[in-house]
């Protein structure tokens, strides 16, 4: 006898098996990419999905607590003097691009809030309107793909507190 193929698999990403691990619910998404300079970028433009339902991962540095990561929709702008108040910082500043993979395992554009979570236990802090929206998508830790999941499932698994980061 032969196994059967599963069809319309995509291999899982290490995210997924976390999600999978900790019985969370989600779906797997892929986003067409194009390179940008120097930086592979996701297409949002052309998708089925509502741009504001996308959340970009942000991973900045405070004098004070080390790495903090913020996450944000991907059509909105962090503000750090929020995310420095709420971190407790008196100041946060991007990790600089050269320095991110180091910093989080995650090449730009594919950082992810729960991977980092895993792997460095970073605090993370999620904005609020998420709670609100309920299930959003975040990067699964590979460029172009993502996955659709409960953001308080995300915040119960990453420890992160849901606050008003964004300008």
């Amino acid at each position: 006898m032969s196994k059967k193929k599963k069809k319309n698999n995509i291999h899982k990403t290490l995210v997924e098996q976390i999600l999978d691990k900790n019985k969370i619910p989600y779906q797997q998404h892929i986003f067409p990419t194009h390179e940008e300079g120097d930086v592979a970028q996701m297409d949002v433009k052309d998708d089925t999905v509502d741009e504001h339902m996308i959340y970009k991962t942000l991973v900045l540095n405070g004098k004070t607590t080390g790495p903090v990561v913020g996450v944000v929709p991907l059509d909105a702008h962090l503000d750090e003097k929020k995310l420095a108040k709420e971190s407790g910082n008196k100041k946060v500043n991007m990790v600089p691009l050269k320095d991110l993979l180091k910093t989080t395992g995650y090449a730009h554009g594919a950082n992810t809030p729960i991977g980092i979570y895993e792997k460095f236990g970073y605090p993370i802090y999620i904005d609020d309107e998420a709670k609100e929206q309920g299930d959003i998508f975040v990067s699964s830790g590979q460029i172009g793909r993502s996955v659709k999941v409960n953001a308080t499932e995300i915040a119960r698994l990453t420890k992160a507190k849901f606050v008003d980061i964004k300008k």
